[in-house]
């Protein structure tokens, strides 16, 4: 068995050394002092970061897939992320995927072994039917996951772009993804515990992948989530009338007629008030424009 005491990530944090005897206040200050350090390491690595959203945004314009691969904590917020898209941005289920070790019973109960297992991560990118369109996004925040190493090895034989996601350095780890993204979080406050600065260093670099990647595919208008799927609770309902009603000026209970005409599609509803016309042709006229509200409205007709 490898010795991983030297990881960046399984280092004792000397600021923490005492935190059973600290009170709940002075215990609350370590944390969020800890965790106020973690935008500045997701800074440091912006260029692995930025190659990586544009191999997902190439993949999105080709019609593939980002599929995550993780397990534990960094299996869940990847299927988090997948899980979040749909709603949010009006894409298909299968466009952005998250794959666990374990299986989804292991997004509420740990699978002890799961993540051991380098042929498993190939076998579930094997049943996923990765290929050359598609980018697999594995995450292992100490860097050694073997189920996430065997998705990666499975991506690049199939023609698959892969990215890898850790919070060691490369040296104490490597991969063989295409891009490399290194987070350096540093010792966590209770020593291994990645669910805690790794664990936030991870969001903060998904939220960037998913919401970057839409707002390049044309999901979003000015920074309005013009594909939001508004029929999915009344909440989003209320959001899509409103973001009707800011982009074309008219009062909100015309954002709501509109937004109902055009069946809960927030774009079409703002092309056909913007455009003065029909639902099919407002549709037509997206279609035309790859989806993009903007290039409809500066071309009109």
């Amino acid at each position: 068995m490898q010795d991983r005491g030297h990881f960046m990530t399984e280092l004792r944090n000397e600021r923490s050394m005492n935190i059973d005897q600290m009170s709940v206040a002075e215990s609350f200050d370590l944390i969020n002092s800890e965790d106020a350090t973690v935008p500045a390491a997701v800074a440091a690595a912006k260029p692995a970061i930025v190659a990586a959203i544009e191999l997902v945004v190439a993949a999105f314009r080709a019609g593939g897939r980002l599929i995550y691969v993780g397990a534990g904590t960094s299996g869940r917020l990847g299927v988090v992320d997948a899980s979040e898209c749909p709603p949010t941005y009006l894409t298909p289920p299968e466009m952005v995927q998250g794959v666990i070790a374990g299986g989804m019973g292991a997004m509420f109960k740990a699978v002890e072994g799961a993540e051991d297992s380098e042929q498993g991560g190939a076998d579930a990118m094997a049943e996923k039917k990765v290929g050359p369109n598609d980018v697999v996004f594995g995450i292992a925040t100490g860097g050694s996951t073997p189920f996430v190493h065997g998705a990666i090895r499975y991506a690049k034989e199939h023609g698959a772009k892969t990215v890898f996601f850790a919070c060691v350095p490369f040296e104490q780890f490597p991969d063989q993804a295409d891009v490399s993204i290194r987070v350096l979080t540093g010792p966590e406050v209770i020593t291994g515990s990645t669910r805690m600065k790794a664990g936030t260093a991870t969001k903060l670099v998904l939220n960037m992948v998913t919401t970057i990647a839409m707002v390049q595919i044309g999901k979003v208008y000015e920074n309005l989530m013009v594909d939001v799927n508004a029929y999915s609770n009344r909440k989003l309902i209320d959001r899509g009338g409103r973001i009707i009603s800011r982009i074309t000026g008219v009062d909100r209970e015309k954002g709501l007629e509109l937004l109902h005409a055009a069946n809960g599609r927030v774009k079409t509803g703002i092309v056909m008030q913007l455009c003065g016309v029909s639902r099919e042709e407002a549709e037509e006229l997206l279609a035309r424009h790859g989806g993009n509200v903007r290039a409809v409205i500066q071309n009109g007709r």
